[in-house]
């Protein structure tokens, strides 16, 4: 950075930076507007950051965030959801793209990430063991293997489809009308309804 910046400033763009889909120019975009607007925005964005670490965890059961108070969340303890069908995605914002759809009944379990040898991601680093335990444990009959249509979510895919090799439990996944290469929170509503409509078996 250069010598002319504060380090405060330094420290917020190099904060912004980390962020996923955040380069270097945004980064410094985003401290400007925050040290030009007006000061209560910026506590504003403190507040919130400090509120969302100390408000909210993973629930216990599926690993979707939830408030700190509601353990397990809301959509584990809905009676009126399909406790037989496990719909298995990679993050917390793809189960928010299935329930905009409003098509979709059973419950979730997050693995938080796909298998990535490249990044060091693996089976370990995911949420697999708990799916395995709750495969057995709750008596599922039915898992929608949903991961994105990219080369780690078909790598998480087809080792998760090894491990159930034998388990009486029935494996679909979702309908090829997704574009590969793309994030399942990033599909319209109507995409993603029909592709969990149009999910196959194995």
């Amino acid at each position: 950075m250069s010598a002319a910046l504060p380090r405060p400033v330094e420290r917020l763009i190099e904060a912004f930076s980390r962020l996923p889909g955040i380069g270097p120019k945004t980064a410094s975009r985003l401290a400007y507007h925050l040290l030009r607007g007006p000061e209560g925005e910026s506590r504003e964005l403190a507040q919130a950051l400090e509120a969302v670490r100390q408000g909210t965890v993973f629930c216990s059961q599926c690993f979707n965030i939830t408030a700190r108070e509601t353990d397990p969340c809301a959509i584990c303890q809905d009676d009126g959801r399909l406790a037989g069908i496990l719909c298995v995605v990679e993050e917390p914002l793809d189960v928010l793209a299935f329930e905009r759809t409003g098509r979709y009944s059973g419950r979730y379990h997050v693995l938080h990430g796909a298998l990535s040898p490249v990044e060091g991601i693996g089976p370990d680093d995911l949420r697999i063991r708990e799916l395995l335990k709750r495969v057995s444990d709750e008596g599922i009959q039915e898992l929608i293997l949903a991961m994105n249509p990219t080369l780690e979510g078909e790598a998480t895919t087809m080792y998760l489809k090894g491990l159930l090799a034998g388990n009486p439990v029935r494996l679909t996944r979702l309908a090829r009308g997704l574009p590969a290469g793309g994030d399942l929170e990033y599909a319209d509503s109507r995409t993603l309804s029909e592709a969990l409509q149009g999910r196959q078996e194995f």
